[in-house]
């Protein structure tokens, strides 16, 4: 499969003295997948999650491969989206919940990703969670951020050679982002999927653990199991899912992954 061609998108909302607190409710649009209500698994409490479409990696082990290509959103604006985020804003409230923007990966569209947050936040006043693979961090402005309460950032290898056999892509541009939300003393949760026989070997652990461990803002890492539950997609896609013979991990093997990131003084769900 083609790698997906990242688009020039226009500059994003540029921060200065005279933005205003409230939401600028610019009349911004872009591929839209889908949206849901989650609880734990993309921040704190129970949350709106807008899915954008495409992603510049191409994971062996996406789970959401249907939403790897701009086209496979369709068009939405930042208006209607937001309209149907404030339908649940008072059940979100009670669980301690927020909205958080996904994909896809949302930074691949940096102005509508920019613009949901900042109107989650200043006119929802939703806690705000943006969930990214960190490889288009460049692209996140001082206003986005500044507009994101926490990021969820994924840390598929610490190996190289394995990153990109994984994504296609390179680790370093996660990497350079991850400290520069180190810099900013943002709150980060990481991310990593324990895959058998690809990222469970002890070396990778260790150097994941230790590079997340020194940047000193990560509260929290969830180290998820690999698991199948796409392949269908795959399959309705006429991809070939190549680890459909790869095992799931044991509990056991999860407790090992997560006593590694505990002993680098980390918390590990």
């Amino acid at each position: 499969m083609a790698e997906p061609v990242v688009p020039v998108c226009p500059p994003d909302r540029v921060a200065t003295a005279a933005t205003p607190a409230a939401a600028t409710r610019r009349p911004v649009d872009g591929m839209f997948h889908s949206w849901d209500l989650s609880t734990g698994v993309d921040g704190p409490g129970t949350r709106f999650v807008a899915f954008l479409a495409g992603c510049p990696l191409s994971c062996l082990y996406c789970h959401n491969p249907d939403t790897r290509q701009m086209r496979d959103g369709r068009r939405a604006s930042a208006d209607a989206i937001v309209r149907e985020a404030a339908k649940y804003v008072d059940f979100i409230r009670v669980s301690g919940g927020g909205a958080t923007v996904s994909g896809g990966e949302p930074l691949l569209q940096p102005v509508l990703t920019g613009e949901l947050l900042h109107r989650f936040k200043h006119e929802l006043g939703l806690h705000t969670a943006l969930d990214t693979s960190g490889f288009l961090g460049a692209r996140a402005t001082a206003a986005m951020l500044s507009d994101t309460d926490l990021v969820l950032l994924d840390i598929k290898s610490w190996d190289r050679v394995l990153y990109r056999h994984l994504t296609r892509q390179e680790l370093d541009p996660t990497l350079h982002f991850a400290r520069r939300l180190a810099d900013l003393g943002k709150d980060v949760w990481v991310r990593f999927v324990l895959v058998p026989g690809l990222t469970d070997a002890e070396e990778n652990l260790e150097g994941v653990a230790a590079f997340t461990a020194s940047l000193g803002n990560v509260t929290r890492v969830d180290v998820l199991p690999f698991h199948k539950l796409g392949t269908e997609k795959w399959r309705a896609l006429g991809l070939e899912f190549t680890l459909s013979d790869t095992p799931v991990p044991t509990c056991d093997q999860m407790a090992s992954a997560r006593a590694v990131f505990v002993a680098h003084g980390l918390q590990a769900l």
